[in-house]
């Protein structure tokens, strides 16, 4: 117990223009539109929580702020916000799915935890196995030609891991992007593909070992996400590891996936779980089986990459890095007081207590696309 009662809570939903249309094999997403929790307590200390989602993913902003404000908001009012886990328990109670929400609102109480307890997240829910992560940046313009001046400009910036999405255009299209980014980086250039479930099942295998002359890492989701025993059998014929996204978000998915063997690796992704504790046990599901894990990301500001690093920093194990690159390289603007922390290449673990960053009003107030509930 602490002497911390939850007084204030806020819902924001704000929307960010990205820099670029980025094209996906279920849609083209033009910006971030994600949702804001903010509790604040009796004693001033305020804590921060973001939904991200998705449509044609994982649901909508608009159902993110009916399951914050109207369900989960009145389990809030006067609770002791270091009861992480009893809350959590009592908003899948009141409000099935919305796993954007419930990470929301995790990460809120995490971070307000923190700043009680002087303790950042990670170090709340595991400890810190590491500082840093390279970072993966999705190659996903359907105009190549500004892609390649983007993967240029990273270049520079010390960036190695470019994850190219495929299934959008067609097949061809596909080829000449990896062609072309092989034969200008070499073998230096650490290249992924994602589907992101673009790919008919009847024709996934011929499709993916045409790509493995390329030599990719691994090939991300190339079938639909209810299409599991189709991922499993893909899994088994093809070289490449297969990596499971939308087709594992969590605990439930994570161990049918482990029956089966639907994929070599699973991402990881705090929105998909439900936040961050929970991420951490598909982790741990993968871990016992032998299966990969990868820190994924939603259309996110750098308030949720905070989050998301975290996760994968109290990892045991990491070795295929993170994506979170959409405060950096994606987002026009994002809301945080100070950059997430990019450098060289690499993803840094926020330091501090709680989340380890702060979020500027000012810029909540300037990307507002509704009235703030609360």
């Amino acid at each position: 117990m602490s002497d911390h009662k939850i007084e204030t809570i806020r819902v924001h939903r704000i929307l960010i223009p990205g820099k670029a249309v980025h094209s996906h094999g279920i849609g083209d997403v033009a910006g971030i539109h994600s949702v804001i929790l903010e509790l604040v307590t009796d004693t001033g200390l305020v804590g921060w929580g973001e939904a991200s989602p998705w449509p044609a993913f994982t649901g909508t902003a608009e159902g993110t702020v009916a399951a914050l404000h109207s369900y989960i908001r009145p389990l809030l009012q006067g609770a002791d916000p270091v009861q992480v886990e009893p809350l959590m328990t009592k908003a899948e109670a009141v409000v099935v799915g919305h796993p954007e929400a419930k990470a929301a609102l995790e990460m809120a109480l995490l971070d307000l935890t923190g700043k009680i307890s002087g303790l950042s997240v990670s170090e709340l829910v595991g400890g810190r196995a590491r500082e840093s992560m390279g970072l993966s940046f999705s190659v996903a313009n359907p105009d190549f030609g500004k892609d390649l001046e983007d993967v240029a400009t990273m270049w520079d910036d010390g960036v190695r891991i470019f994850k190219i999405k495929t299934g959008f255009a067609d097949h061809a299209f596909d080829l000449m992007r990896l062609d072309k980014l092989r034969g200008i980086y070499g073998a230096e250039a650490d290249l992924r593909i994602d589907y992101n479930q673009g790919l008919p099942a009847y024709d996934a295998v011929r499709c993916i070992q045409d790509l493995e002359a390329f030599r990719p890492t691994f090939v991300e989701q190339p079938v639909k996400m209810h299409e599991r025993e189709v991922l499993a059998q893909i899994t088994h014929q093809i070289a490449t590891p297969i990596m499971a996204d939308e087709s594992v978000f969590g605990v439930r998915e994570a161990m049918y996936g482990v029956q089966i063997r639907m994929a070599d690796i699973f991402s990881l992704k705090v929105m998909k779980a439900g936040g961050i504790r929970r991420a951490l046990e598909v982790g741990a599901i993968a871990r016992a089986a032998g299966i990969e894990v990868y820190g994924g990301c939603m259309f996110e500001t750098g308030l949720a990459h905070a989050a998301g690093a975290h996760l994968m920093a109290a990892l045991p194990e990491l070795r295929l890095e993170c994506e979170f690159y959409m405060s950096t390289y994606y987002a026009s603007e994002d809301i945080l007081t100070e950059p997430f922390p990019v450098r060289k290449g690499r993803v840094h673990v926020p330091t501090g207590p709680g989340l380890g960053v702060d979020v500027d009003r000012d810029q909540l107030a300037k990307f507002a696309v509704a009235e703030v509930l609360g």
